[in-house]
């Protein structure tokens, strides 16, 4: 699969992810570095990468305003921090089928998560 960091999500992901054999982008250190949500979300899309946040508004928004799109993946923590994000994420990638993502977005709480659109057979926690 094919992931794009949103600036908020820790860099440390990028190895994660290839360590699992997954393709990751990172636009930290680049001229695109602190551009708007619009902007890190049209990037995912020219990706076809679903788009790693801990920015909520993601969740709120994409599903209301796109019906298309590579997925996103959104690690809503009361205190989050990188090791506590990276295992929400192992925990997604390792319950949610690679096409369950497309179209979809997810949130992902301390002991919870949502999906929207519903998935039609719940991955189990």
């Amino acid at each position: 699969m094919r992931f794009l960091l949103d600036e908020n999500f820790p860099n440390s992901a990028v190895g994660f992810l290839e360590a699992l054999a997954h393709e990751a982008h990172d636009f930290r250190g680049t001229a695109e570095e602190g551009m708007e949500d619009g902007g890190v979300f049209a990037k995912a899309q020219d990706l076809n990468a679903v788009l790693l946040t801990t920015d909520r508004d993601f969740f709120h928004t994409v599903p209301h305003l796109f019906s298309s799109h590579a997925g996103v993946v959104v690690v809503a923590m009361k205190q989050s921090c990188r090791a506590t994000i990276l295992s929400r994420l192992e925990w997604i990638i390792a319950k949610v089928n690679a096409e369950d993502f497309a179209n979809r977005v997810f949130q992902l709480r301390d002991r919870s998560w949502l999906a929207y659109p519903a998935l039609e057979r719940p991955a189990s926690e």
